[in-house]
């Protein structure tokens, strides 16, 4: 009934009884309900067919608050959005992950409460964070033994809880940036989706009819830790050697740059330098658009993705890589996979995580279950 009032397909008790076929004091009872959990409110009054009009039914976006962060690598975006997913309040800041749960929880935590300002923490529905490592997401810890050691076996949830008595949820970071660009960009056009991250990492997540595919126990979409034909015997930190994820990241072009002579210390020394024509420079970047491009074509030859969409600072800031993984993807994967298949950059950027942990939180909390668990 609240998907249906959401949604905007019954927007009245009369239209309910006649979608859902259920008695008239079956429907005034359930949305009772739905008004004193302050999910629903009675809005302005729909058009009349003879006599009085009847009152219309409206989702309360406004009837709580969800609290959201997508940590990266190096940098935390952190927000307050209502029942809708809309962001009421955001802060971006600089972290380092692999200071620990210890230093950067309390940190996220701090940060909720000064973006919550007045509301009461009772507002407080439920909370959605998204990690760079590999989570196991029913029991809401990470499990990665060479990445964000420090964070591995800590179950999360229970130390946000204390804090903020909500649900908690906890993912990968990629898993809720490919959430956040399905549904505000590719809803209802694209429920097949892979969305590649190009950044410090590389990792991925899959959208499959339109649920964000987790695997048995978590690991699904971990593309950054593919193997690649001639990546030159780089040893990865997960201890494999020449996966995409160390030869074609953000970190290897930096350091293959590096190693070549240049004087780069970030990305934007690198953006420089490929604007000014540097031909060695955009030899590495094509380079890295290879390798990564034989790994996307076997993802697309093994999921058959209607859209692939590439995101994070290195393909939202390099067109030519962005160029060259299309070549090698349609050059390498079958032509039934990419017949009508689509290769784009992202174009939500940054605020992707946001909405996707916002979205994430939200399809638990506004579920049938969840609404029909006691208040």
């Amino acid at each position: 009934m609240l998907r249906l009032i959401r949604t905007g397909e019954a927007v009245t008790r009369a239209d309910i009884g006649r979608v859902t076929g259920l008695s008239r004091p079956a429907v005034s009872l359930r949305v009772t309900e739905l008004l004193d959990r302050r999910l629903v409110v009675e809005d302005s009054e729909g058009p009349s067919t003879g006599g009085r009009p009847p009152t219309r039914l409206v989702f309360n976006a406004s009837g709580g608050v969800v609290l959201v962060a997508s940590l990266g690598a190096s940098r935390a975006q952190i927000a307050v959005c209502d029942l809708a997913g809309g962001e009421l309040a955001r802060a971006d800041l600089e972290v380092d992950v692999e200071e620990g749960p210890d230093v950067v929880l309390p940190l996220v935590m701090r940060t909720w409460s000064d973006l919550l300002g007045d509301r009461p923490i009772s507002q407080v529905r439920g909370v959605g964070l998204g990690v760079p490592a590999t989570v196991e997401f029913a029991a809401g810890r990470t499990e990665s033994a060479r990445i964000m050691a420090s964070w591995t076996g800590v179950e999360i949830p229970p130390l946000i809880a204390e804090r903020f008595p909500a649900p908690v949820f906890l993912d990968n970071d990629v898993n809720v940036i490919a959430i956040g660009e399905h549904r505000a960009v590719y809803a209802g056009q694209a429920d097949d989706l892979l969305f590649v991250k190009v950044s410090t990492r590389i990792g991925s997540g899959v959208i499959a009819g339109g649920e964000i595919l987790r695997g048995a126990l978590g690991a699904a979409g971990e593309i950054g830790h593919i193997p690649v034909r001639d990546g030159g015997g780089v040893l990865c930190r997960c201890g494999n050697v020449d996966c995409v994820d160390s030869v074609a990241s953000g970190t290897a072009i930096l350091r293959e740059l590096r190693a070549r002579g240049h004087e780069v210390k970030t990305l934007a020394d690198v953006v420089s330098l490929v604007r000014a024509g540097d031909a060695e420079t955009m030899t590495v970047v094509r380079n890295a658009a290879r390798m990564l491009g034989e790994v996307v074509a076997s993802a697309v030859n093994l999921l058959n993705p209607a859209v692939v969409v590439l995101g994070g600072d290195v393909a939202e800031t390099f067109q030519p890589l962005v160029s060259g993984v299309r070549e090698v993807v349609h050059r390498r994967s079958t032509a039934l996979s990419t017949r009508n298949l689509r290769i784009e950059r992202s174009r939500l950027g940054p605020g992707a995580g946001i909405v996707g942990c916002a979205h994430m939180v939200l399809d638990h909390i506004l579920s049938p279950e969840a609404v029909d668990s006691p208040a």
